[in-house]
């Protein structure tokens, strides 16, 4: 899977939970979940969850709390799929 299939994927299961459209219309890496999008920390849990679902993958604690942003989050994901 290419960055850009990624990015799309987490996209797709942010929306629900962002709450500043411009933002997500304008979503990078370097795109914050909280600070950015505007999700609070108990979606960021539901965000992982659909994660987690969306890539047929598990995410640990450790890299719960390191997927703060866009690029974190794709970073994860890779290094997890590559484990499979």
């Amino acid at each position: 899977m290419n960055k850009e299939e990624t990015i799309e994927k987490l996209k797709i299961i942010v929306k629900p939970y962002i709450t500043k459209q411009d933002a997500f219309e304008n979503l990078t890496e370097n795109t914050d979940f909280i600070t950015d999008l505007g999700i609070n920390s108990a979606n960021l849990v539901d965000v992982i969850l659909d994660v987690e679902e969306t890539f047929g993958i598990e995410i640990d604690n450790q890299s719960m709390e390191r997927m703060l942003n866009i690029k974190s989050a794709m970073e994860i994901i890779d290094t997890k799929l590559s484990e499979k």
